[in-house]
């Protein structure tokens, strides 16, 4: 007689169990074969929002059971749980009580695509940049041993963000204190499995049954015992795991206890390993799980990016539906300006920091394969490695966001700027960026290269002046040079063959007029345009001029627009403290402002601007044609209601 299976049948439509999660403590009621059925829904529940938002996708499908883990063995909001860059907590903001708002993911008004102190009690540290998550984490230990919040601090980090040296500078610091902290090495880029895998079951069950200071030992005698191809497959990780054999890992020797690798889509490994851990950890323990990025959706593990970032898309054929353009990206226009211009110069050579897709260097890549470097994650040596390649000869060509150059200002000051070596910055995502809000807008790059002596700033007011900008910093061999350009689409203007290098700090008249003077520097140009069409038309007549750069200053366009116009008006998208600073400072060193002259500049406000469509963020910000206008007509004392009466 067959005794009676307690396995699920299989055949049996099971009942929904995500429903009854409102928050992590709610996971506690389930079995571990529940946990499993619950990450299966989540996983679900996250591409069916994302499909309806677009965003990070291919990260949080490579943690969806290590997030049901974690919530479900540790007590958050008590304890800690911290994501490093965080593009992939989508499904721990589902288990953390935002379940009815995850498909506002990104947008007005809606969820960050990022964590957020303000938005949840789950969300205990922000964060959108990489490399942050064992420093804080630290804090978080060191603060409570000391009196401060109780509870555990887990940092889960990808091993993209562990090529930034600012992790290995917190582990090492961690190692010294011996606070207990628990790190999570999500591994989703190393193909180790199935060696791996028969490994790692094999150590998470001697883990789960002894005291941390058998693992090294149980580590290994689990190595001899596996058959010569698994032991192959094991070295294949060797820069990770090769202290089983030889005594101890790069970790175990900062200070930390290593536990892994292991299945990170095992919930029969990551459950008994993340217990014992709470309930034995003494000091900094990591632990290595290997993910697979995009786990569980064809399409994601198709994708050369395993559905890194994804618009909105058909949940069951992966389409992405993207809005039709006829004008070509920045990001694309400058990639390919580059490349022309590397065919004719051999001594170009371009880095990137862990972004060539995001920054176009991907197609550089491919038409000059020897002349471009990804660093990874780790700006600062990214900027400094520039600056050698200058001193060696080379023409640099140092790609990276706006928001992303801040980590390694230092080295832009120290090491390039001082030393007055040729690199050549190409700062993308210039200004507001829309759907990944403050984290990622380029609002201070005007400000913090401003106020470097002898530096080149350049910024774009429409795709072919990035062409020509391109080609401009190309051709400067004797000091520092950047050039911004915004996120997206261009205007659709008219593109020229080839770029021409500028002359360096001279602007351009767009439009003539007499009374009112628009002196834009960047891609507010074209808003600029329709806003001297709405003065016209009101009957005052309106210069638009594109300043092309905030370094050197054009003395004589700007003296010119001050004395022959009314009002001047100084458009940028960058904060307080760039373009128009500089501008009112000349003007005030000159006298100009003496005589009356009526000048008002533009800038982002002070406030950090949360996601929405970049429109709508330009229309908060104030810099749309229409506020323009507006400020125009302030500007001389017109009442804008009164006028439009009239």
């Amino acid at each position: 007689m067959t005794e009676p299976s307690n396995r699920p049948d299989p055949q049996r439509p099971r009942t929904p169990l995500l429903d009854r999660v409102r928050v992590p403590a709610d996971l506690k009621q389930f079995s571990d074969e529940e946990l499993r059925q619950v990450a299966d829904e989540l996983r679900a529940e996250t591409i069916s929002a994302v499909s309806v938002t677009g965003g990070h996708l291919g990260a949080g499908l490579g943690v969806v059971e290590l997030t049901v883990a974690i919530h479900a063995v540790f007590d958050t909001p008590r304890d800690k749980l911290i994501w490093d860059v965080s593009h992939q907590c989508y499904p721990h903001k589902i288990l953390t009580g935002r379940r009815d708002r995850i498909r506002t993911l990104r947008t007005g008004g809606g969820l960050s695509g990022f964590t957020k102190r303000t938005e949840s009690e789950y969300d205990p540290f922000g964060a959108a940049h990489s490399s942050t998550s064992i420093s804080a984490g630290l804090g978080f230990a060191v603060a409570r041993d000391l009196g401060g919040d109780p509870g555990d601090a887990i940092c889960v980090i990808g091993d993209g963000a562990m090529s930034a040296g600012m992790a290995y500078e917190a582990m090492n610091n961690a190692g010294h204190l011996r606070n207990r902290l628990i790190v999570i090495l999500n591994d989703n880029e190393m193909s180790i499995a199935p060696p791996v895998g028969a490994m790692s079951a094999y150590l998470s069950r001697l883990y789960a049954q002894g005291p941390f200071q058998d693992l090294r030992a149980a580590a290994k005698t689990a190595l001899s015992m596996l058959p010569e191809p698994f032991q192959e497959g094991a070295r294949r990780a060797r820069e990770l795991v090769k202290g089983m054999t030889v005594g101890g890992t790069l970790f175990e020797e900062m200070g930390f206890h290593y536990v892994g690798p292991i299945d990170g889509h095992d919930l029969g490994q990551l459950l008994p390993v993340l217990r014992t851990v709470r309930e034995r950890a003494d000091g900094p323990v990591l632990i290595h799980a290997i993910t697979r990025k995009g786990k569980g959706f064809a399409p994601a593990e198709k994708a050369a990016d395993k559905g890194h970032a994804t618009a909105k898309f058909d949940v069951v054929t992966g389409e992405q539906k993207k809005a039709p353009s006829n004008a070509p990206s920045y990001t694309k226009v400058f990639a390919q300006s580059l490349i022309r211009e590397a065919d004719a110069d051999d001594r170009i050579v371009a880095v990137t920091a862990a972004m060539p897709s995001g920054t176009g260097l991907d197609l550089f890549a491919k038409a000059h394969p020897s002349k471009c470097f990804d660093v990874g994650i780790a700006e600062q040596h990214g900027v400094t490695f520039c600056a050698g390649l200058a001193a060696g000869g080379m023409k640099p060509f140092c790609a990276i966001y706006s928001t992303f150059l801040q980590r390694g200002y230092d080295q832009v000051v120290h090491d390039v700027a001082l030393q007055s070596l040729p690199v050549r910055f190409a700062l993308d995502r210039a200004g507001l960026v829309g759907a990944d809000g403050a984290t990622h807008a380029g609002s201070f790059d005007l400000a913090y290269l401003g106020c470097l002596p002898n530096m080149v700033i350049m910024a774009a007011g429409d795709e072919a002046e990035l062409v020509h900008m391109v080609a401009t910093a190309r051709a400067i061999d004797d000091r520092p040079s950047a050039f911004r350009f915004p996120r997206g689409e261009g205007s659709g203007v008219e593109m020229p063959e080839k770029g021409v290098p500028l002359e360096i700090g001279r602007g351009r008249i767009v439009k003539e007029g007499t009374k009112i003077a628009l002196l834009s520097l960047g891609a507010r140009l074209s808003e600029c345009l329709k806003a001297a069409e709405e003065l016209e038309a009101r009957g005052l007549s309106t210069t638009v001029a594109d300043a092309r750069f905030m370094k050197p200053l054009d003395h004589d366009l700007i003296l010119r627009l001050a004395r022959e116009h009314e009002a001047l008006i100084t458009i940028e998208e960058g904060s307080v403290g760039g373009f128009g600073s500089h501008v009112l400072q000349f003007l005030a060193q000159q006298g100009v402002l003496d005589h009356g002259l009526k000048i008002r500049p533009m800038v982002l406000p002070d406030v950090f601007i949360d996601q929405d469509s970049p429109a709508k963020m330009y229309d908060l910000a104030g810099l749309n044609a229409p506020q323009i206008v507006t400020q125009a007509l302030a500007t001389l004392g017109i009442d804008d209601l009164a006028a439009a009466r009239a």
